[in-house]
């Protein structure tokens, strides 16, 4: 009796301890006034950050700051697990990182690790602020994972370990404050956000995931590819597909050809689990597959990325909002089948149900990895292995253009042969016709290889962008090795200091598709059919948009390569070859670096030159030599990796002063993404910017303010026919009363009745307008010689665009021909790659470049100018006039189809902006000195 008691008594006094713990951290109303779902309520960052530091306080957690966001807010990452775990994080991280790398372990020792690891999952909320679901679900999962005393809950925090991190602070504070500014509930709302939800970039917050220019996405990165490296990742997001709550994992297809099948099998197990809690609770309307635009093709978001590293990714895009609103009715959707099983009727829809939904998706998250965590953490290991081995040994990778290879033989061996091409050898299975011998003439070729590794020589022209580019990867925990001395790979001689990428390692589905094409299959609704648009880009090979000069290596090589610890970042080592006597300095204007250094000279008052005479030094900067301009040019080399040269004496013709011009980016009411990644470029490059805005240009006199008007894709819009509306114009009318006072002045768009009368009298006076991308549509606004070169005739002889079943090219990457000997061009190659997405393609006037009207910069010289992702009808593009310039009165227009500062990735094309945005001597534009 007495031993019983002591039983009761003990249970007791645990309970209690566990209750008491419990009742430190306050529920979500105790903190925020409301609980997390009700109706027309949202918790900004402050508040949100707050509970998180009150979360913090149990013994089931640990807040851990991850970084400082681009307006300088604190970035936190909530591990939660049980107390026990919790005290063991770093072993059990060590576990992660391990199995993910696959590096040095044996069969035997990955199931020994996996059986005594914790399965990592990584759930984020946020991202996308104004998807205000994310955010709240994440709350109130953090809340439920700290307070819950259930059986199940104690079970998944014992078998995992949950990483919940806050994607967007600047932008959850932002949204939330403009939603709750008004006090009556019903008349909140989301519309007309006065700016982008992420400095810079709002939505493309989400594609930057490779690249990694925003501090948030270098965060993330760090922990996802470098430090924690989990097995599974959640992003939350919205918008669910209209008659459905939400569309989840399976994705539709094609998937990526880079990844291990694991990998989407493991995707497709892990959605079977969420759609199955939800029916299992009787929540319905998950749809999947074909059910929604969601596929695993393309790379750089943050649910997409993890898959080139092994991680089992998943989105779901769910309806809801905080004020009120309608599953709508779509019959279609009513009918059960594989994409749809559950479908939901139509219904009004609260907050509260979508956060429900969201909390059952990550316990059914978490359920699957605790009862799969040894499974999850060897497969991991068995993926990157595969990997290691694939890049170990000669290996062919399966992609349309082999497969087109395989048909191409066989049909070359039928057309030449004498008789039915009847054989007694063997056929693929499944009674295909088609000998074997086709398979192994394509994948037993040796120049049909995949590389063993690629090298990137020290000796290249730009070399600090291509340092760049290997930043790039190591953010995204790749593993990168550095010459130690010079060395000699298939007959070539390479520097210290070169960079070597190999193949044999787990993240061996990102090195590839960072350095080789992507091959984006023909995908369309049905045959002779519309195109099914990718769900981003079909191809963005990053060395390619970077224009890294790189060599691919087939066999096996060694080398005197130290690596580089992971996540250590690399700074290109410059050099200034001077001495006293030199009459100054010359800087290379291949070097997109150079651009900063000559910024920072004539900050500082130093002169600056070009030199325009033909030959090797066409295009570089010469500063003459003076005590100050040495101090700076040798300040500079050190600062940005340059190798600067002292000359004896001036360069025969460099006398065509540099001098730095106003210049005016324009921008719109609520943030144009465009705009945003050429400011943060601009400020990257230390160009000093202005915004300006369609009433600015509308009430004129622009010659008093600038001398360099900048229009990114979207602000020009099209003129009937001629113009591209593939991606429309910024427009956005809130009324002015809606509108705080100080935002008022934004507003408006660029209109052909009010702006581009002024914008031609700007450039007569002998301003300048540089366009991209769609804003080339100004080209016709303006009346010159150029018109659609994408168009054909109709039954009544009228010119009209071609239509998607003939012409269709999302977002890849082409190859041009330059005119390089144009200032506009200076320090471009003779060819070179573009990223473009159904951009703007010119034909020329007959007489509009012999009379001097139009000089074209950069144009197809082919018939086949694809280089990675899809391009249907590429044909068209043969001849096509992509960039051009023209006079307009005694100012110059240009015009720039792709897009050449996309996201901040394109540095191979930065230069065609740069070079117009200094005065050289022509007296067409004002200083601002």
């Amino acid at each position: 009796m007495i031993s019983k008691f002591y039983r009761s008594l003990t249970l007791l006094l645990l309970l209690t301890v566990a209750v008491c713990q419990a009742q430190t951290v306050p529920t979500p109303k105790e903190h925020f006034g409301f609980n997390i779902g009700d109706d027309y309520q949202l918790a900004n960052f402050t508040q949100t950050e707050a509970y998180f530091k009150k979360l913090a306080a149990s013994d089931r957690t640990k807040l851990v700051e991850i970084g400082l966001t681009e307006e300088g807010r604190h970035q936190f990452m909530l591990i939660v697990s049980s107390p026990e775990n919790i005290k063991n994080l770093g072993h059990f991280k060590e576990i992660s990182q391990k199995l993910a790398r696959a590096e040095n372990l044996t069969e035997a020792q990955a199931r020994t690790l996996a059986a005594e690891g914790k399965a990592v999952v990584w759930i984020d909320g946020g991202l996308h602020a104004t998807e205000t679901v994310g955010i709240h679900q994440l709350i109130e999962t953090a809340w439920n994972l700290v307070s819950r005393q259930d059986a199940e809950t104690k079970r998944l925090l014992d078998q995992t370990i949950v990483l919940m991190t806050h994607a967007n602070p600047d932008g959850q504070e932002l949204v939330s404050n403009w939603y709750m500014r008004e006090r009556k509930e019903k008349n909140r709302s989301l519309n007309h956000l006065p700016r982008l939800y992420q400095k810079y970039v709002g939505h493309d917050n989400n594609r930057d995931f490779f690249m990694n220019n925003m501090k948030e996405s270098q965060n993330i990165s760090q922990q996802l590819f470098v430090e924690w490296i989990p097995q599974i990742m959640y992003n939350h997001h919205q918008r669910g597909p209209a008659g459905s709550v939400l569309a989840g994992p399976p994705y539709r297809d094609p998937f990526n050809y880079v990844y291990d099948p694991l990998l989407v099998t493991s995707i497709d197990a892990v959605g079977a689990a969420m759609n199955n809690r939800l029916n299992a609770e009787g929540k319905p309307g998950y749809t999947q597959r074909a059910g929604s635009q969601f596929s695993t093709w393309w790379n750089g978001g943050l649910r997409t990325t993890p898959y080139f590293h092994n991680i089992v990714g998943l989105l779901t895009e769910i309806i809801g909002h905080p004020t009120p609103e309608e599953v709508p009715l779509v019959p279609q959707r009513l009918i059960p089948n594989g994409a749809t099983p559950n479908p939901v009727a139509p219904q009004k829809w609260h907050f509260k149900q979508s956060i429900d939904y969201s909390v059952s998706l990550n316990y059914a998250v978490l359920n699957y990895a605790a009862r799969h965590s040894d499974e999850l953490l060897y497969n991991i290991y068995r993926m990157g292995r595969n990997s290691i081995e694939r890049g170990s040994k000669d290996y062919w990778a399966l992609s349309p253009k082999s497969v087109e290879a395989v048909t191409a033989s066989h049909a070359k061996e039928q057309k030449s042969a004498d008789t039915d091409n009847a054989t007694n050898e063997s056929t693929s299975g499944g009674g295909g016709n088609v000998p074997v011998k086709h398979f192994e003439t394509v994948f037993k070729d040796p120049a049909l290889r995949d590389p063993r590794g690629y090298i990137i020589s020290a000796a290249q022209p730009d070399f600090p962008t291509a340092v760049t580019f290997v930043n790039a990867l190591i953010k995204s925990g790749i593993l990168v090795h550095k010459a130690t001395e010079e060395f000699k790979v298939a007959g070539k001689t390479y520097p210290a200091g070169s960079y070597v990428v190999k193949t044999d390692q787990a993240f061996r589905p990102h090195v590839m598709d960072m350095f080789e094409p992507q091959e984006h299959p023909n995908d369309f609704q049905y045959p002779g059919g519309p195109p099914i648009r990718p769900y981003d880009a079909a191809g963005w090979t990053l060395a390619f948009q970077m224009g890294v000069q790189f060599d691919r290596i087939l066999d096996n090589f060694k080398g005197p390569f130290q690596p580089v610890p992971y996540g250590e970042l690399q700074t290109p080592n410059g050099n200034l070859k001077a001495s006293p006597s030199d009459a100054g300095y010359v800087l290379d204007a291949r070097a997109n670096h150079s651009f900063i250094a000559v910024n920072d000279l004539l900050q500082a008052g130093a002169e600056v030159y070009r030199m325009p005479t033909a030959g090797a030094d066409q295009g570089n900067f010469f500063v003459p030599a003076t005590d100050k301009s040495r101090a700076l040019v040798q300040k500079a080399a050190a600062a940005y990796g340059l190798n600067i040269k002292g000359v004896a004496q001036r360069p025969v013709g460099a006398t065509t002063k540099v001098s730095p011009l106003r210049i005016a980016l324009w921008d719109t009411y609520g943030g144009s993404m465009p705009s945003g990644w050429t400011r943060w470029i601009m400020e990257q490059y230390h160009f000093p910017i202005q915004l300006v805005y369609a009433k600015d240009i509308d009430a004129g006199d622009l010659n008093k303010k600038y001398d360099v008007i900048l229009f990114v894709t979207r602000a020009i819009p099209a003129v009937g026919g001629q113009g591209n509306t593939e991606r429309g114009s910024e427009s956005r009318g809130p009324k002015p009363e809606d509108v705080p006072a100080e935002y008022r002045s934004q507003l408006g768009s660029i209109t052909a009745e009010k702006s581009v009368p002024a914008l031609r009298k700007f450039m007569e006076a002998g301003g300048t307008v540089v366009t991209i991308g769609t804003s080339t549509n100004l080209a016709y606004h303006l009346g010159l010689p150029v018109s659609n070169a994408l168009v054909e005739m109709n039954a009544s002889g009228q010119a009209k665009p071609l239509p998607a079943t003939k012409y269709y090219i999302p977002g890849s990457i082409l190859r041009v021909k330059y005119a390089t000997t144009q200032p506009a061009t200076w320090g471009m190659p003779t060819e070179g790659d573009v990223y473009f997405d159904n951009s703007p393609v010119f034909k020329l006037t007959p007489d509009a470049v012999a009379n001097g009207g139009v000089k074209p910069l950069a144009w197809f010289h082919t018939d086949k100018p694809l280089r990675s992702g899809w391009a249907w009808g590429q044909a068209y593009l043969k001849d096509g006039v992509t960039a051009f310039s023209a006079p307009v009165g005694a100012g110059t227009f240009y015009a720039f189809g792709p897009e050449i500062t996309f996201r901040g990735q394109a540095h191979g094309t930065f230069k065609l902006l740069f070079n117009q945005l200094y005065s050289t001597g022509n007296g067409t534009a004002q200083s601002m000195r």
